[in-house]
């Protein structure tokens, strides 16, 4: 496998590109060779929640104001993944107050325990035409000698 892996798509902002991002990025980790390994099953779902709640957070945060958002995947020396989704609206997302009626404001919450709980963090970075990625780290998994 090469040191450095890379695919990207770009979308339309629209609620049916939540599950064509999820599906991109299933596919590519497939041909990485993500479900080649023993512990794929887990790190695959909690990836597939993450690009879920990144897109669904670009396409509804941004208030019209992007109309497409990009979905990176990288794998560094088949040690680290990053995945980030990057749109062109100026605001960043914000942790909301966790409140007891609040029917939505918890994505960024289920993405930080996602990615802790596999190792990894998110990170927020400004694009030069004025808009952000949010990146997920994660370490890949590889398989070991019982």
């Amino acid at each position: 496998m090469a040191d450095h892996q890379e695919a990207t798509v770009t979308l339309p902002s629209d609620p049916a590109s939540v599950s064509a991002a999820r599906r991109y990025v299933a596919d590519v980790l497939g041909s990485w060779g993500l479900g080649d390994l023993d512990d794929a099953d887990d790190i695959a779902e909690s990836v597939r929640l993450i690009v879920s709640e990144l897109a669904t957070n670009a396409v509804q945060h941004t208030f019209g104001q992007s109309p497409t958002f990009t979905v990176d995947v990288r794998l560094e020396r088949e040690e680290l993944l990053r995945i980030g989704v990057t749109d062109s609206h100026p605001r960043w997302p914000q942790r909301l107050p966790a409140a007891v009626q609040q029917d939505n404001g918890r994505g960024l919450v289920i993405i930080r325990y996602l990615a802790a709980e596999a190792g990894g963090r998110l990170s927020v970075t400004p694009t030069e035409e004025g808009g952000k990625t949010v990146w997920i780290r994660l370490p890949w998994p590889t398989t070991q000698a019982a």
